[in-house]
């Protein structure tokens, strides 16, 4: 898979809408809420342009229960994925256009890590230029190889997400969770 870093594409938001609507009918009832959530929802932010959504749902065991219907939209159901208490699905295949990160709600501190991150890179457009320029240089040094890509931004995104964490807790919209 190509590693490809892109400018920010002004059409990502209606694309994550388009998404967002398959998605609460696949879905129904067991869905609570839904977000648009990565780089792509970041205005102006470099990014693979893959439109990351994030639904909350009653629990994700009722996603599972709706699990041919995701897969009638194109996704891949991949299951945890490395992430207790996620289901992960991606759309696309090589040529990934969409990846679900799907939450029971009582996964709050995974739904706020997802969540507060795009949230303080919205607001902190120094920190987002600097996500930016790493995320390009590291797109430039492994175009074919994602594992050394995403090894290159491990120790900035693991910072950024503990900036992300306590501005969200203290500052951010989270404060009055």
């Amino acid at each position: 898979m190509e590693v490809q870093v892109v400018p920010y594409d002004p059409s990502w938001p209606s694309r994550y809408r388009r998404e967002a609507a398959l998605l609460r009918e696949a879905l129904g009832d067991c869905l609570v809420e839904i977000h648009h959530i990565g780089s792509t929802s970041v205005p102006g932010l470099w990014a693979k342009p893959i439109i990351d959504i994030l639904p909350v749902v009653t629990a994700v065991e009722e996603a599972d229960r709706r699990r041919a219907a995701l897969e009638a939209l194109g996704y891949e159901y991949l299951g945890e994925f490395g992430i207790p208490g996620r289901r992960y699905l991606r759309k696309g295949g090589d040529h990934r256009t969409h990846q679900v990160h799907l939450f029971g709600r009582e996964s709050r501190d995974e739904i706020r890590r997802h969540l507060a991150v795009p949230a303080y890179l919205r607001c902190h457009p120094d920190a987002a230029r600097d996500y930016a320029q790493l995320k390009r240089r590291l797109a430039r040094r492994f175009p074919r190889d994602i594992d050394g890509y995403c090894d290159g931004k491990d120790a900035f995104v693991k910072a950024l997400e503990r900036a992300a964490l306590d501005w969200w807790e203290t500052a951010g919209p989270g404060k009055n969770l």
